[in-house]
């Protein structure tokens, strides 16, 4: 049952348009409503989420009301046209805020992680506006999920791959899809080795950003990161060449990866092409369940990859709850609530010698 109790009053109050606010009180006021989106961990409380969310739904409807009227009001008492423009246009960002994520301009935010053994630090992201179908420019809850999750990975299924030894450490991780990047760099940092971040051409600029954004942390932390174009089911002039040379890593990291029908055939090409071939190799997907599409779509992700001639099945699976903020502030609760599947992959050697 929701928290119905009324939330604290705003810290201040709006201007009102009627008193002819100063050009400096209105745009003073404007940047204080911005809307940082949210960093979501697998550690909030239920609770705590419906109460903050009960105070923003209360306070948005008089922000948006405020921000709309100043849209609106063609501003005649400011002094200059460059001071109208101005004041409409933080007022146009801050409603985009407010219309979800993917409605946002460019913004960056920092996503920390705690120590677990290998140090505090944080990361910081860069993500432009949402251009088209373009949700690599966007990062999704999945990243960070699995993300904070790598540690126990390192310690537990995958253990054998991170042994000190230069025969059972992987020299190098192979991410594919990266998108923004936080899912690669957290690996670098966490597991302290070098990871190879790709996606598409039109992708790679703001994750090649990204990775020098943080290059200070994810060396201080002893990792490496290195970023390519890698286009699933592409030719040689859709990839790097380092790719040219098949079935070289031993371990490949995937998140979200599944968002249109034709994707379960192109990734699982991917992972068969540059997945090692001997029993250690694995590839680690992980893949939200927010409805019926996406988890037929997983459904098709394994039978694809359990076809061909070096079959890859699930070794081990598991769903953690976390948070993920696909869609807008207008959503039901619960589609905020989503089951992230994990699953860890390797070659199928019942057939071997």
């Amino acid at each position: 049952m929701r928290d119905t109790a009324l939330p604290p009053p705003p810290e201040e109050e709006l201007p009102h348009l009627w008193q002819k606010p100063a050009y400096e009180v209105l745009f003073a006021r404007l940047k204080k409503l911005r809307v940082e989106p949210r960093v979501w961990t697998l550690h909030d409380s239920r609770t705590d989420i419906l109460k903050e969310q009960a105070v923003t739904a209360h306070d948005r409807r008089e922000i948006v009301s405020f921000l709309s009227s100043i849209i609106k009001s063609s501003l005649a008492w400011l002094d200059s046209d460059d001071e109208r423009e101005l004041v409409w246009e933080e007022a146009s960002k801050r409603m985009s805020e407010r219309c979800g994520r993917t409605a946002m301009g460019e913004i960056t935010r920092r996503w920390p992680f705690e120590d677990h053994g290998y140090g505090a630090f944080s990361l910081a992201i860069r993500e432009p506006p949402l251009t088209g179908d373009s949700l690599g420019l966007k990062t999704w809850g999945s990243s960070y999920a699995l993300a904070q999750l790598l540690h126990e990975f390192a310690a537990g299924p995958l253990a054998h791959l991170f042994v000190p030894g230069p025969l059972s450490t992987p020299q190098e991780v192979l991410e594919l899809g990266s998108g923004t990047g936080l899912l690669g760099l957290a690996a670098a940092c966490i597991w302290k080795t070098s990871v190879v971040l790709t996606d598409l051409p039109t992708i790679i600029p703001n994750l090649a950003h990204n990775a020098s954004l943080n290059q200070e942390v994810v060396d201080g932390q002893g990792g490496r990161a290195e970023v390519a174009p890698l286009t699933w089911g592409g030719g040689r002039e859709d990839i790097d060449s380092m790719f040219w040379e098949l079935n070289r890593y031993q371990l490949i990291i995937v998140a979200d990866p599944l968002y249109d029908d034709d994707h379960p055939a192109l990734l699982s090409s991917a992972v068969h092409e540059q997945l090692a071939l001997n029993s250690d190799a694995r590839a680690l997907v992980m893949v939200p369940q927010r409805d019926e599409t996406t988890k037929g779509l997983l459904r098709t992700l394994r039978e694809e990859l359990a076809r061909g001639a070096s079959p890859l099945l699930c070794l081990e699976e598991s769903i953690v709850n976390g948070q993920d903020d696909w869609g807008d502030e207008n959503d039901d609760d619960e589609m905020r609530h989503v089951g992230f599947w994990w699953g860890i992959f390797g070659r199928d050697q019942s057939g071997a010698s």
